[in-house]
């Protein structure tokens, strides 16, 4: 698509995600198995032919780098970038990003946009499949200066997001960043509820005209697209709101990240994996297929290269890349991430214990991380219904067991 250049912000330090985020960004944080979080936003621009894509990061970027640089290259015959703007010092600037919108505007001159173009912001840790070029015809259709991708949230969400009242033409009367008071959030309702889907709700997704965006963040010099650029630029310029009623999930938790994997093994997922004119994309691995025993397999997502011995049970999960699944293992509901190697054997750390989930292993409601090696005779189960807690081996989140990157847990060992 022509004029249009995408950013997608890497955000913060993901301390909620922990310890998924403890050596990575969250833009690099595997999802389903054999993709990562960033690969969401570019996969949306590349389906909509987008291919100017910047993506601004600070935190732990080095595995985001690789990845990017080894995925995402564009042959002479269709010009375009998929860039990483890490922050950096300066003469002019201070260094590390303070927000969403001082991350903009501190790489702004690096997007080199012609005052026609639209800029396109985007977040690096959410799960959506949106049509990006009908977001842009909306944009452009309307003569709007800005235009807020939008979804209908419950009153209790609308606390955690951006929400806004809109005239009948979509045009946005009222924004408001994150209320608390409840006379604020009455006032907010829509007059057309869906069931309890009582409010309309930021998705963090804003298509700005390229003058415009150099305008506001130079007149308003705070930090905070949702708290300051966008109210500003209410009182002053043409607002719309584009209606999204697809899937949308930001997955800025244990919790969330662990369901939002889940909800693919579904029958019928509110957002397939398997829409031949939608793709989503990643790193080719030239991987051989998934081998499976004679065992159990209901309901999961077994990814390229995996290998499930006999006697396993898997219900409800996602086998990511390269994991080997023991002979007589039971898992429930987890999300494990892969591998990047195979080892049979437990010799290349020294640790004994081969890479992936040792014989006759019990792991439910979990997260195990990538590179991860698990013994013989574990497991984890959380059968004291604990919320949070941490030991040498495991963490817990929200009731949810993780396994941290390249953690190793001993054989016998149980939760």
């Amino acid at each position: 698509m022509d004029k249009v250049i995408a950013v997608i912000l890497g955000g913060g330090r993901g301390e909620r995600l922990r310890p998924l985020t403890s050596a990575r960004s969250k833009p690099a944080v595997p999802i389903a198995g054999m993709f990562r979080l960033v690969d969401i936003p570019i996969s949306n621009c590349l389906n909509s032919n987008i291919y100017d894509i910047f993506v601004l990061t600070q935190y732990m970027s080095a595995s985001l780098n690789r990845h990017i640089a080894q995925t995402y290259r564009f042959d002479a015959f269709r010009p375009g970038q998929v860039q990483v703007l890490a922050a950096e010092q300066l003469d002019q600037t201070s260094g590390w990003y303070q927000g969403t919108a001082d991350a903009v505007r501190k790489q702004l001159s690096r997007l080199e946009a012609d005052p026609d173009d639209d800029v396109l912001v985007l977040s690096g840790d959410q799960m959506y499949m949106m049509d990006v070029a009908d977001f842009v015809a909306h944009h452009r259709n309307t003569g709007a200066d800005v235009t807020i991708a939008a979804t209908r949230c419950r009153r209790d969400e609308a606390r955690r997001y951006g929400i806004m009242r809109v005239d009948e033409g979509t045009l946005i009367t009222q924004f408001a960043e994150k209320p608390q008071d409840e006379a604020i959030l009455d006032a907010f309702e829509v007059p057309d509820p869906v069931g309890d889907q009582t409010h309309l709700a930021s998705m963090g997704i804003y298509l700005f005209k390229a003058k415009v965006l150099t305008e506001l963040l130079a007149e308003d010099a705070r930090d905070d697209f949702g708290k300051h650029i966008l109210p500003t630029a209410l009182a002053k310029h043409r607002m719309a709101a584009y209606a999204y009623s697809g899937f949308w999930e930001d997955v800025g938790t244990i919790e969330s990240y662990h369901r939002v994997n889940l909800l693919l093994t579904d029958p019928l997922p509110k957002l397939s994996l398997y829409d031949p004119h939608y793709r989503f994309f990643s790193r080719p691995r030239f991987l051989p297929p998934a081998k499976i025993g004679e065992a159990l397999v209901q309901r999961a997502l077994v990814c390229d290269g995996a290998v499930v011995g006999d006697g396993a049970t898997v219900r409800k999960s996602i086998i990511g890349i390269r994991t080997v699944v023991g002979p007589g293992c039971n898992l429930d509901r987890v999300v494990h991430n892969g591998a990047g190697e195979y080892d049979f054997v437990g010799t290349a750390n020294g640790s004994q214990i081969p890479l992936g989930i040792g014989e006759y292993t019990v792991v439910r409601n979990a997260i195990i991380d990538r590179d991860s090696r698990i013994g013989r005779h574990v497991r984890l189960v959380n059968e004291r219904q604990l919320q949070d807690y941490e030991d040498d081996y495991i963490t817990v989140r929200d009731g949810i067991i993780v396994v941290p990157r390249r953690g190793v847990i001993p054989d016998g060992y149980s939760f």
